[in-house]
């Protein structure tokens, strides 16, 4: 049985709104659900299970109707899905109304439920949101039932106001597979069993590194998953060195050259790192020309001769603030200690 797991696909979200490059970025996140939907029909993908967080807020029935026709178009996939805490069943929610295409499974219940696919000896247990946080180990309760051979759990959560739980617990459940939503990096938890896949897209700027799905089999001889990656943009924090020649100028051209070596279609958060020259500050606001630059943080010191500065400064207090310093290392705490303290008692001294 052949399967491929997705999860917070928040669709509808405006990631970065108002920047430049984000304005068709609400529209990218429904292209790339529809690659993975590409990829269902191409490999003839038996289940795809969607662990939650499907849209960024309630979804509107215009939405549901779009989801819906995608979804229509696989005519051999089956398709099981809970929903979040984002996307959490209100009273007026369109999802209790709503009918899906008969290939479309929702598992929309508070309490956990089941649907069983007798041709492929599989069972898909799941719950879903009625609130914006659940509090309860709702999953740790949860077991496979051994009504079907293969038997998986689709569970969204794992904070503590979201369905918290112990790993082990899940390990003891009986399920041959559980796919997880709720956290966006994706991660293993227990390796071809228990795991994370997510967010489909980065959403936030703290949505680091790479995003995708997990494709996977289970067959007599056990659980076998890959990770794929697929997101259409990645963020990024990117260290960028400087030194005592580099100037506003050189250093957007430092950080240019930087995002293009990492794609220029990506999202950055850019640290300057290293020692400036003492009479220098980077303009860091005049360095995003092109929109891709979330952010541009200035932790570089200044280099001082300290030599220079403590013949001038012999006998008085910033001489003697060097002279307890001095022997310490280049790459300590210490003597970058040193390199703020002078900073400050030159400020004070002008």
């Amino acid at each position: 049985m052949k399967f491929i797991h997705i999860a917070d696909l928040h669709l509808g979200a405006e990631p970065d709104a108002g920047r430049v490059y984000s304005q068709n970025r609400s529209q990218e996140l429904w292209e790339t659900l529809q690659s993975v939907l590409e990829v269902c029909k191409e490999e003839q993908t038996d289940l795809l299970l969607i662990a939650g967080d499907i849209f960024h807020g309630q979804p509107l029935r215009r939405e549901l109707k779009e989801l819906n026709y995608y979804f229509a178009e696989l005519t051999h996939t089956k398709v099981v899905l809970i929903a979040g805490n984002h996307d959490y069943i209100r009273k007026d929610s369109y999802y209790r109304t709503f009918q899906w295409n008969e290939n479309v499974v929702p598992l929309f219940g508070r309490e956990l439920e089941y649907v069983e696919f007798p041709e492929l000896r599989t069972a898909v247990y799941g719950l879903s949101y009625h609130s914006r946080e659940i509090r309860e180990p709702l999953y740790e309760s949860a077991f496979a039932g051994e009504i079907q051979k293969y038997e998986i759990l689709l569970a969204h959560g794992g904070d503590e106001k979201h369905c918290p739980f112990r790993v082990k617990k899940l390990e003891e459940s009986g399920f041959d597979y559980i796919a997880l939503g709720h956290i966006h990096k994706p991660q293993a938890l227990v390796k071809d069993r228990i795991i994370y896949a997510g967010a489909l897209e980065p959403i936030d700027r703290n949505d680091v590194g790479p995003h995708g799905y997990v494709k996977g089999e289970i067959t007599e001889a056990g659980v076998h998953t890959q990770w794929i990656p697929c997101a259409m943009r990645s963020y990024i924090h990117l260290e960028v060195p400087v030194n005592t020649e580099d100037t506003t100028g050189s250093v957007r051209k430092k950080i240019l050259e930087a995002v293009k070596d990492y794609g220029a279609e990506n999202m950055y958060k850019i640290i300057l790192t290293g020692y400036r020259d003492p009479d220098l500050r980077f303009d860091t606001e005049r360095m995003d020309r092109d929109g891709n630059l979330l952010e541009v943080i200035d932790e570089t010191a200044p280099q001082y001769d300290l030599e220079e500065l403590l013949q001038e400064n012999d006998g008085n207090l910033l001489g003697e603030y060097i002279r307890r310093f001095e022997n310490y290392e280049k790459d300590s705490i210490e003597y970058q200690a040193l390199y703020e303290g002078v900073e400050v008692l030159l400020k004070n001294k002008g």
